[in-house]
């Protein structure tokens, strides 16, 4: 089960209630500056912006492919360790907003794994170091230290050995 704080709204859907859980300024200044990151080929350019104006947690080395979507109203929720790739065009969620309420959950990646593109990553999951993520998944659940996941519905391809 992830791990998702719930959060119960009352008329209309939550997503028409979103400015009552996040700034519309925070909102503005967010997506312009993740759409930047999305196209600067500059990961250092990226990770300056991820760290230092959307206050996520990046670690060193760690790299970011053309057009990955950050959580646009959480993204201080995403944690990400050192030397890890996020693919092309892949999805990190922080939030989720639904018809009778809203869920908000921490993203942990760890160091050393690698994120296939177009993966959709959803709020409150744990990725170990060292895992793989195959292309094109939705990682809706703990994915272990070194191991080798793919598909929607996320399968484990391969468990964790302790190899690096």
């Amino acid at each position: 089960m992830r791990k998702t704080d719930r959060f119960p709204v009352e008329g209309p859907n939550a997503l028409w209630q979103i400015y009552h859980t996040v700034s519309k300024w925070k909102a503005i200044r967010n997506f312009i500056f993740i759409q930047i990151s999305r196209y600067t080929p500059s990961l250092r350019m990226k990770n300056w912006i991820y760290r230092n104006v959307l206050g996520m947690k990046v670690g060193e080395h760690t790299a970011f492919a053309l057009m990955v979507m950050v959580d646009v109203f959480f993204p201080e929720k995403i944690h990400i360790g050192t030397n890890t790739i996020i693919g092309y065009n892949s999805t990190i969620l922080a939030h989720e907003y639904l018809t009778k309420e809203y869920r908000l959950g921490e993203v942990h990646i760890g160091s050393n794994v690698m994120v296939g593109a177009n993966t959709t990553i959803l709020p409150g999951v744990t990725i170990g170091d060292h895992a793989v993520i195959g292309a094109g998944s939705v990682v809706h659940k703990d994915v272990a230290p070194h191991s080798f996941v793919a598909g929607n519905p996320l399968q484990v391809i391969r468990e964790g050995k302790g190899q690096s």
